[in-house]
């Protein structure tokens, strides 16, 4: 199981930001994360990208939106995607604050 860990690593995208600026971009992290949440570092991989658990549960609800059509669902998708924009600018600010400081 390990090496299966192992391996998915190794076909992680490298992000096109970074190594050509040498900035973080909004995403970084994210690949890192999903992989630590498969291992099982739940706390590690929220550390790592915070977005990753309300983006889980807005792909979900999508997901189960195309399967079963909910009344309000445009108005939850709406929601869901602002607090996923707020928490990934709002993390990434505070980043590259500690960066800077």
């Amino acid at each position: 199981m390990i090496s299966f860990f192992i391996q998915l690593k190794d076909f992680m995208l490298p992000c096109l930001n970074k190594k050509m600026f040498g900035i973080d971009c909004l995403g970084c992290g994210f690949q890192r994360s999903i992989l630590l949440l498969f291992k099982g570092d739940f706390i590690e991989a929220f550390y790592m990208y915070p977005a990753v658990y309300s983006l889980i549960i807005l792909f979900v609800f999508i997901i189960i939106n195309f399967k079963m059509k909910f009344k309000n669902s445009k108005n939850i998708i709406t929601t869901l995607t602002i607090v996923n924009i707020i928490i990934i600018v709002g993390s990434y600010a505070i980043k590259m604050n500690h960066l800077i400081n």
